[in-house]
C-alpha cells in the first residue's frame, strides 16, 4: 500500500476527531504507519472540525495532508472548504445533505445518508461518525475489517459497544447498498 491521506470533516460534536484516531488505530493494529491530526473552531459544537490521517507502508517523512486521496464531508461548508485539497483521481464521500456537489468530474463521488442513518435508523445521532468509518472501509479497504471493529470498541465509551458496532454495520451496508442501486456507477 502506497502512503493514503485522509481528511474527515464536518462541524463541532460530530466526532470526526475519535474517527481520525480509530482509523489510525486501526492502521497501528495492521502495522502500518500511521500520522493523525485534528484541527477544529473555537466553537465546541457547530464550529469546523477536521480530522486528517496518514497511512503507510513507509517511514511518513511529511506528517500533515496536503493533497487527500480520501476526503469526507458531512457538511456543506466542509465540502466548500476543502474540496479542493482533494488530488484527482480521488474519493469524496458526502452525506446526502451537501446540496451542492462539487463539479469536478477527476474525483468518484459518493452520496450516502450518513447523519440519517445515525438519526433516524440507529436513533442516535451522535454515532454518524461511526457510520462513516464504516463506509470508508467499505469503499477503500483501507484498513483490515478486524482492526477497525477492535479500534472502534478500544475507543467508544463503555456501554456502547453494541450501539457502535450496528453503526460500524450499517456504515458497511450504505456502501454494499449504493453500489447494487447504482450498478456500480458513482452518483
Amino acid at each position: 500500500m502506497k502512503r493514503q491521506e485522509l481528511r474527515l470533516s464536518g462541524s463541532g460534536g460530530q466526532g470526526l476527531i475519535l474517527a481520525g484516531i480509530i482509523l489510525a488505530e486501526a492502521a497501528l493494529l495492521d502495522g502500518k504507519n500511521v500520522v493523525q491530526s485534528q484541527s477544529y473552531g473555537p466553537e465546541a459544537r457547530g464550529g469546523a472540525s477536521k480530522a486528517e490521517v496518514i497511512i503507510s507502508d513507509d517511514i511518513i517523512n511529511y506528517p500533515k495532508v496536503d493533497k487527500c486521496d480520501i476526503l469526507l464531508s458531512l457538511t456543506q461548508k466542509a465540502c466548500d472548504k476543502y474540496i479542493d485539497s482533494l488530488k484527482p483521481g480521488g474519493t469524496l464521500i458526502l452525506d446526502d445533505t451537501v446540496e451542492n456537489r462539487p463539479d469536478r468530474d477527476d474525483i468518484k463521488i459518493y452520496s450516502i445518508p450518513i447523519l440519517e442513518t445515525a438519526s433516524k435508523d440507529l436513533g442516535k445521532p451522535m454515532v454518524a461518525n461511526i457510520v462513516a468509518l464504516g463506509s470508508i472501509y467499505e469503499l477503500t479497504k483501507i484498513v483490515k475489517r478486524e482492526s477497525l471493529e477492535k479500534a472502534v470498541l478500544n475507543r467508544v465509551p463503555r456501554g456502547t459497544e453494541e450501539l457502535n458496532k450496528m453503526a460500524l454495520g450499517e456504515g458497511f451496508k450504505l456502501i454494499l447498498n449504493h453500489k447494487e442501486s447504482s450498478y456500480g456507477e458513482v452518483c
